[in-house]
């Protein structure tokens, strides 16, 4: 087959990957990444101010590359999506170093450091364009060079962009102003904290912004007494196991006014609900139902985290930036059913607490609907009578409505599949010894059973009563012996 080798001219290019769709934000949580698959420990990023222009700068101790690790990380995409990467690498496309920096500025220089030796590179794209050719210089220029300094121990890199023309005017006849500029430099700063809160929390990763250090958001409170902690929910989705939690954050009534304004993000209550996606334990998206249900007031209270291995980004579709992403087809009705629960419950506490006769009453604890005894001689698992659904139907059901659904719950409990254990055969004959509570329930539930007509004599009584799990442990015998002694059958 005949074939041309073509070569894309670089100017019109570099125009096209400079507007990708980046937030100064955005861009720098993605330069941060490369410092954090570098096994960086600290990352310190730094953002000066000029009257002509400024200079950003991302400084870590991690592995450093060589010369041909970092004329590779130089190259336009320098990877390949489709290639197996290790866990909890966070860079897929190899393009996020440049992509990222050329969208707030024109120069983009690395200096690196690799056993103790240096190596640099620099793109400057006024020349790029000038020249219309892919020619990266081996030396950072001496006018940025003096600025990076020198880098300490043995390995790190230090990344740094300048002319920065789309972060605050360069070049152009209105710059942005020192106020308006470290106003931007806080938004960052609050988008750090909550892009990177879990793996700043989960590893000892330090992450600083001109010096101080970047303090972890959790969106979902999850050290608040009254925040409701959903179980986890294992997926499997095309051999990727995805992790699903529920968390519904506390009516405002339980928050101090501080609590409550800090836990409504920098977007407010209202556009923090919804699924909230992570990769690796780096947050990509949030702050929407993602087409499964419209945003309303009543469901702000709810926020539902997924979790999905690096491997599943092609499903997800996590694009360059690391921010867009779409629900697989196979994904949607689970997540749907997921975060209806959720919501549900989060209607409840916020119209239940915002209701003025209910002053005083409280709707809490887990949304797990079983939870483990911790009992080594008894049920393993027993139902979570806190559960914020089963207590409103109490509160709404009479005294005698309430006592029969509380012996159906009690016997639920004891005909789980997880709780019936073999029982020592007792020769039928045999009157046992059991204990009062066991037979309290006896007599309870042979009296329901006569009072609905379900038995309508002795012996059908009994019948029922010896195929019930919950009496597994006890005879035919001791059975009629206890209703006898109690005058429930003559």
């Amino acid at each position: 087959m005949n074939v041309v080798l073509t070569q894309p001219s670089a100017a019109p290019v570099i125009q096209a990957l400079r507007s990708i769709g980046y937030t100064a934000s955005t861009a720098i949580a993605d330069l941060v990444d490369n410092s954090l698959d570098a096994e960086s420990s600290i990352v310190n990023v730094y953002f000066e101010y000029g009257e002509s222009d400024g200079l950003i700068k991302i400084v870590d101790n991690g592995t450093g590359m060589n010369e041909d690790m970092l004329q590779t990380a130089m190259n336009i995409g320098s990877k390949d999506p489709r290639a197996k990467r290790s866990p909890n690498e966070l860079g897929r496309f190899g393009m996020g170093l440049k992509t990222a920096s050329f969208s707030m500025g024109k120069r983009l220089s690395v200096l690196t450091k690799k056993d103790g030796v240096y190596f640099e590179r620099c793109w400057d794209l006024d020349y790029v364009s000038e020249c219309n050719e892919w020619q990266l210089f081996t030396r950072i220029p001496d006018e940025v060079r003096v600025k990076l300094g020198e880098i300490e121990g043995q390995n790190g890199t230090v990344v740094c962009i300048d002319k920065l023309d789309r972060f605050m005017g360069y070049g152009r006849k209105r710059k942005l102003k020192e106020t308006s500029f470290f106003n931007k430099v806080s938004r960052i700063n609050k988008h750090l904290e909550f892009v990177f809160h879990s793996i700043i929390e989960k590893n000892d990763v330090g992450i600083f912004v001109n010096g101080n250090k970047v303090v972890p958001w959790d969106p979902f409170l999850r050290h608040h007494q009254n925040t409701i902690e959903g179980e986890m929910q294992l997926l499997k989705l095309n051999d990727h196991r995805i992790k699903v939690q529920y968390f519904i954050l506390p009516h405002a009534s339980h928050l101090t006014e501080p609590e409550y304004k800090k836990a409504g993000g920098y977007k407010g209550w209202r556009d923090h609900q919804g699924l909230y996606i992570y990769r690796e334990n780096r947050l990509l998206h949030f702050g929407d139902w993602m087409g499964l249900f419209p945003k309303d007031a009543s469901s702000q209270l709810a926020r539902v985290r997924v979790d999905l291995p690096n491997e599943a980004d092609s499903d997800w579709q996590v694009d360059i930036k690391k921010s867009g992403i779409n629900l697989p087809e196979e994904a949607k009705k689970r997540l749907e059913a997921i975060s209806a629960i959720a919501r549900k419950v989060s209607r409840d506490i916020f119209y239940f607490r915002t209701q003025s006769t209910n002053h005083g009453r409280r709707m809490a604890g887990s949304l797990n609907t079983w939870e483990q005894s911790g009992r080594d001689d008894g049920p393993q698992f027993i139902l979570n009578r806190n559960h914020p659904i089963l207590s409103e139907l109490f509160n709404k059901i009479d005294n005698e409505s309430a006592k029969l659904l509380n012996l159906y719950l009690k016997f639920v409990q004891l005909g789980s599949p997880s709780n019936i254990i073999d029982s020592p055969k007792v020769p039928e004959e045999t009157v046992q010894e059991i204990s009062d509570a066991d037979k309290g329930l006896v007599l309870q539930f042979a009296s329901t059973m006569l009072e609905l007509n379900v038995a309508s004599d002795e012996e059908q009584l009994l019948n029922i009563m010896i195929t019930q799990p919950a009496f597994d442990g006890i005879n035919r015998v001791t059975l009629k012996f206890i209703l006898k002694e109690a005058g429930v059958i003559g």
